[in-house]
């Protein structure tokens, strides 16, 4: 009989771990623990939004900043993109801390119903501080972040990015979406580009909302 079975995820190269629940006998197995490996052990981190964060260049293309959900904690992200030219006659796909098969299918999108193709171009995924994101509502910051790549053109950096993609380009509600916003209030963000569908409570919220129903509507501002 197992009660509990806990995870630490992490990688060897960055100071923090995750640990996470994936059987819990006795509560949620949706919340995480982040922790950094200082020099007197395990440290507890208070905001890990702020850790995730702390060494990001705003100046360079191909950066978004997610506003995810860790169980009930609201937390920010940066997910980086690269496109390339390739010289091969495969181009590379290459996916580190998110889905291979959501960015495969994030790219089809984007060609099919945006009119942008990456066909020629090698594609480079990656979630910054080794965090690993399973939540669909990434597929609007992971798009960001490659449109800002592929125009050459950095996004603005006190802008946050969520929502579902789905194959017809349409851009889907998220859960807790007054939490993600508040987050990024929190944390000096003034704008958020979020789902049309979903409610959101605006009356603890100064930052500006622009709400999107298509994936067509952020190509044209991004890659144009």
């Amino acid at each position: 009989m197992v009660d509990t079975v806990l995870y630490f995820e992490g990688d060897r190269g960055h100071p923090f771990r995750i640990l996470r629940a994936v059987k819990n006998r006795f509560g949620a197995t949706d919340e995480i623990g982040v922790f950094e490996m200082a020099g007197a052990g395990l440290r507890e981190v208070q905001n890990p939004s702020e850790l995730f964060l702390g060494e990001r260049d705003s100046r360079s293309p191909g950066a978004a900043v997610f506003a995810g959900m860790e169980g009930t904690r609201p937390i920010l992200v940066e997910i980086q993109a690269l496109v390339a030219p390739s010289s091969l006659g495969t181009p590379r796909r290459a996916v580190v801390g998110w889905d291979a098969n959501r960015l495969s299918m994030l790219l089809a999108v984007l060609e099919a119903r945006c009119g942008v193709t990456f066909a020629q171009a090698d594609v480079y995924l990656n979630v910054a501080g080794g965090l690993k994101i399973t939540e669909p509502a990434a597929d609007l910051a992971a798009a960001a972040a490659l449109l800002s790549s592929f125009s050459g053109v950095a996004l603005e950096p006190d802008h946050v990015y969520f929502g579902e993609i789905s194959l017809s380009g349409a851009v889907r509600a998220a859960s807790h979406m007054t939490s993600r916003l508040k987050e990024a209030q929190k944390l000096g963000f003034t704008k958020a580009v979020a789902p049309s569908a979903g409610e959101i409570d605006t009356a603890t919220l100064t930052l500006a909302i622009e709400r999107i129903d298509h994936l067509k509507a952020l190509a044209e501002t991004v890659a144009t």
